[in-house]
């Protein structure tokens, strides 16, 4: 069993809050995360797969009502939208009768905006929090290079060997296409989509162009939108924006896209081990959406993520922009010798930021010339851990 980090906030937002949504993909494990925090308060778990626990509910209210007091968690929430205002009552009632928190826990494989259209808001009664894959300080530090070819997929990093990985991860892409996206909306074509997802895979970590992959698709760029959009919403795909900001220049503002586990964008792209990674022309642009995956994953929620372009060639691959307006610019290169960029050193002259940093594969921490921390990408995601 690995130890989850989100294992304390989890444990927190439970005991403060009436509802807390965890949201993540499937096989992320949300279920085994849930009943490990849920037996310290005898949890009573109900799973909308099973139609035993749907049936449960067919009257959602007269079912909870009797279990009032106790935690409840409900898995696959999405599969009942119409929970969410009998949830609303039963929590409001429960409030009346001295029962504030500790009420739901509620395991969902979409985003948020994605439940907001299959239910009422629980506004001002409900926690979210996101579980992705595992992370580069859940895992032992010798697994980091099995955690990049394979991804943090659970099933994925732990298995065997590279073959019974990669095979995981074939099946869950499968899966996901003919089973459980089409849950989400009108039916797309799985081998449609299935090209689409390997065009991201080839793209990775590059500005999108939604006419250029419309165009290969032999679809409307709107449609192409709506793809990446049900993409991100499962929590597959990351978007990420351009900072923008009145500086007198002309700055790309074009989100960037990726995969966000490297194992599935591996699988896409039929890369089974490091060998293969190290030869392909992908590798590049797969260690750079590791490096901002894994740093997003331990930073803290109000922590937002951008990039920085300009048409003149400034450039930051990663931009942590701090509540307190303050940034962090971060720099990522997969080489043991890792040399800075012009564009960088532009970039961190248009926007002044805190602190500089370069990830490299490497360990040692070192500082340049230019007042930039050479750092490993384990001992930045710690620095940015310890943030409280």
């Amino acid at each position: 069993m690995i130890d989850r980090q989100l294992t304390h906030e989890l444990t927190r937002a439970i005991e403060e809050s009436p509802a807390v949504v965890l949201l993540g993909p499937r096989q992320v494990g949300k279920t085994t995360l849930a009943m490990q925090v849920g037996e310290k308060w005898n949890a009573l778990y109900l799973d909308l797969e099973s139609q035993r626990d749907l049936a449960k509910l067919k009257e959602p209210e007269i079912y909870l009502d009797s279990h009032v007091g106790q935690l409840i968690i409900i898995d696959e929430v999405h599969r009942l939208p119409g929970l969410f205002p009998s949830l609303r009552g039963i929590i409001d009632r429960a409030r009346r009768q001295g029962v504030k928190n500790k009420q739901f826990l509620l395991l969902g494989s979409a985003s948020l905006d994605l439940l907001a259209q299959s239910g009422e808001s629980l506004a001002g009664r409900v926690f979210y929090l996101e579980l992705g894959p595992f992370n580069i300080l859940e895992i032992p530090p010798e697994g980091i290079e099995n955690l990049w070819v394979r991804g943090g997929f659970p099933d994925s990093f732990l298995a065997q060997d590279a073959p019974q990985s990669l095979r995981w991860r074939e099946n869950f892409i499968r899966t996901y296409l003919e089973r459980d996206i089409p849950q989400f909306g009108p039916r797309i074509a799985a081998q449609t989509l299935r090209r689409f997802w390997e065009m991201l895979a080839h793209y990775q970590g590059c500005l999108v162009n939604h006419a250029q992959f419309a165009n290969n698709l032999g679809v409307d760029t709107r449609t192409a939108i709506k793809y990446l959009d049900l993409l991100v919403d499962l929590l597959l795909v990351r978007r990420i924006q351009p900072w923008y900001v009145n500086i007198g220049k002309r700055l790309v503002k074009t989100p960037k896209v990726y995969i966000r586990d490297s194992g599935i964008a591996h699988a896409l792209l039929k890369i089974e081990d490091k060998d293969a990674l190290l030869s392909h022309p992908v590798i590049g642009h797969s260690w750079e959406c590791f490096v901002i995956e894994n740093l997003l994953a331990v930073a803290p929620m109000d922590v937002q993520a951008y990039f920085y372009r300009t048409s003149a060639g400034a450039e930051i691959d990663l931009l942590l922009h701090w509540p307190d307006q303050t940034q962090w610019a971060i720099e990522i290169k997969h080489s043991l010798s890792p040399k800075l960029e012009r564009g960088f050193h532009q970039a961190c002259e248009d926007l002044k930021p805190v602190k500089k940093f370069l990830v490299y594969p490497g360990k040692e921490r070192y500082r340049t010339s230019q007042d930039v921390t050479v750092i490993s990408l384990q001992e930045l995601a710690q620095e940015l851990a310890a943030i409280k």
